[in-house]
């Protein structure tokens, strides 16, 4: 089955999906910021949207594209981060604006410069009607892309938002070569904080468990791939959070999204030990050294209570 495809954002992501379907024998109509022109004409004919935009660009995008948006076309969502102000995912934004639309997401440990590679991946969409799920299952999974589904949207987006603040956590680790041991702890504690978001933004906690969750924290904690694992090498040099972002080059979604969570948590009174450090260091708040010391003088506890 050939579907029509508009890919609206084409990042790393965004041209690698682009890539991936046009290979799958899809037709496929793009659209960037850099192109130019208006983002809705892509729309037309189309029988799938995926929107690959980073949060910020979501938000310029829904007043754009809501008025144009054609009657049942299904949405992919594929931005990852928190939005502080609405208190919502990027799919539950565009729940919103378009209450009638099919939605689902997409996400998975997807290095996108593995993909672009040729290197096989495997990735989570996930709706709530099930049958849709598993219909663009079969027509978009490939050789190098094999989807599997999962019924609760919001645990997969929360957990693939959170990793990117456990991957800059991680390059801290490293940068500082504190050890295998040292990251492994923190990557298990690292876990029970996105469980703790997660199920407090309405996701199911064993979503956590998947390739969205643990999958996506292996991949992104452990890769020079990643640009928030590389964000955080440098946090650990001593570079300032501008520079870091600078040595980067290019979006860094953990940065924000650690913003977000740590507002969204004064406001639930979640307790979030890694992601405060994450935010006081890049604030300048603290330095790497200390950040990770305060990680490890915290209260003696019984292990059952490090996973809550």
């Amino acid at each position: 089955m050939s579907l029509r495809i508009a890919v609206i954002g084409l990042g790393a992501w965004g041209s690698t999906l682009a890539e991936l379907f046009a290979d799958r024998g899809h037709q496929v109509q793009s659209w960037s910021r850099r192109q130019g022109g208006a983002p809705e004409q892509v729309l037309d004919g189309a029988d799938l949207a995926l929107i690959a935009t980073s949060l910020a660009g979501v938000r310029e995008l829904i007043p754009a594209l809501t008025p144009h948006w054609p009657a049942q076309l299904p949405l992919i969502s594929c931005s990852k981060g928190l939005d502080l102000e609405q208190q919502c995912t990027p799919s539950q934004l565009w729940r919103r604006s378009l209450p009638e639309a099919p939605i689902l997401v997409l996400s998975g440990p997807n290095l996108a410069a593995e993909l672009a590679q040729g290197l096989p991946a495997a990735s989570v969409l996930a709706g709530n009607d099930q049958a849709q799920a598993e219909r663009l299952q079969h027509a978009l999974s490939s050789e190098r892309l094999r989807l599997y589904t999962n019924s609760d949207p919001v645990g997969i987006e929360v957990a693939g938002a959170l990793k990117n603040v456990m991957a800059i956590a991680a390059g801290v680790c490293d940068g500082l070569e504190l050890g295998a041991n040292a990251k492994a702890s923190l990557l298990c504690r690292g876990l029970a904080e996105m469980g703790l978001v997660m199920e407090g933004l309405g996701g199911c906690v064993a979503s956590l468990y998947g390739l969205a969750g643990l999958g996506d924290l292996l991949a992104t904690a452990n890769s020079s791939l990643s640009r928030n694992y590389r964000f955080g090498l440098a946090l650990a040099e001593g570079c300032s959070r501008a520079q870091a972002l600078e040595r980067v080059g290019a979006t860094v979604e953990g940065a924000s999204t650690a913003d977000a969570v740590l507002g969204l948590a004064a406001v639930h009174h979640w307790h979030l030990p890694i992601c405060e450090q994450v935010g006081a260091l890049m604030a300048g708040a603290i330095t790497p050294a200390a950040a990770v010391r305060r990680l490890m003088e915290r209260d003696l506890r019984p292990e059952s209570l490090l996973l809550r």
